[in-house]
């Protein structure tokens, strides 16, 4: 039982809780990377408490800090110590993945911290062999230790950024609903289809999700409608607002969830989690039942229809 069990939670981690078992363990290892080479769109914010929404669900959560300023290291409340394991030393081949895990307050959700140092990798790794790898391989002997991994990038399409796209199995975006996240949510999409093409061809986007939204303004609302056309149904539906608590919450080097769990940037990220886990988990949940449909016997008169054992648990899942 989580160390918090005994809090009082609003509805949204009540149902996250109490369904987590329901989930098909079809997770393993999953890396998300999130991912948005402008600054101040809410990146760190977003791999911190989607990543301890994980965790709160009862699967087993691992952050990375793949960013040099090391804001997810310190807002999981840890020091920038030099003399610690972090993703600097998984790029240059100095310690392994498992040597740089660290538990975290939370349970069920473990970090691997950065530095500042890690700026360095951009220069020492670019005549290095495999340079876009470094990363990828380095987690693979940690992979079927967690369900779900979250690469916090830094604001850059650098080596740092570009080590963390190759390693995920799909990304992704947070950003603000104004004119100018779109032109960078456009460079974004178009280095993504550069590295499929190159480095990683089943890299996918797992969504776009607005994060500090505002929706008295009218541009925010234009600038939903807009992605709506433009993205379809990868622009997720649960939308981040503007919100104190999770401004907050990393100078007490915590999640919002461990902050304030009352807090709408809590409950949203909580519901943020559900999502992409009820997004993971429905294309086994069909197929499972397409197979099961497959090897059920028909009726044998024509005048009655087939009829499939599982249709009413397909009809569940298509609701759901």
């Amino acid at each position: 039982m989580h160390h918090f069990a005994a809090l009082h939670f609003p509805s949204p981690l009540v149902y996250i809780q109490q369904n987590a078992r329901s989930y098909p363990k079809t997770y393993m290892g999953i890396i998300i990377a999130v991912a948005n080479q402008k600054g101040g769109v809410g990146k760190t914010t977003t791999a911190i408490n989607l990543a301890a929404s994980f965790a709160a669900a009862e699967v087993r959560s691992l952050l990375v800090d793949c960013d040099p300023q090391a804001n997810s290291t310190g807002g999981l409340g840890f020091a920038r110590d030099p003399d610690r394991v972090s993703t600097y030393h998984l790029l240059t081949a100095e310690a392994t993945a498992g040597e740089g895990v660290v538990p975290t307050e939370l349970e069920g959700l473990s970090l691997i911290p950065s530095h500042k140092n890690l700026i360095g990798a951009n220069i020492e790794l670019v005549g290095a062999e495999n340079r876009e790898f470094r990363l990828r391989n380095a987690l693979e002997s940690i992979r079927t230790e967690f369900d779900f991994i979250v690469l916090d990038c830094p604001p850059a399409l650098d080596l740092l950024t570009l080590n963390a796209l190759v390693a995920a199995d799909s990304v992704l975006v947070p950003m603000q609903a104004e004119y100018f996240a779109l032109e960078g949510v456009s460079e974004l999409l178009d280095t993504i289809e550069r590295l499929r093409q190159s480095f990683n061809p089943g890299l996918e986007i797992e969504g776009v999700v607005l994060t500090m939204y505002d929706d008295r303004t009218n541009l925010a609302q234009q600038v939903t409608q807009e992605l709506k056309r433009h993205f379809g149904d990868k622009l997720l539906d649960t939308i981040i607002p503007r919100n104190i608590r999770l401004a907050e919450a990393p100078s007490y080097g915590k999640p919002a969830l461990l902050y304030d769990v009352r807090s709408r940037g809590a409950e949203s990220y909580i519901r943020l989690a559900k999502e992409i886990m009820d997004r993971r988990m429905r294309p086994a949940a069909i197929e499972n039942a397409t197979s099961v449909s497959e090897q059920a016997p028909t009726a044998t008169t024509v005048d009655q229809p087939e009829d499939f054992s599982n249709s009413n648990e397909l009809k569940r899942v298509n609701e759901s």
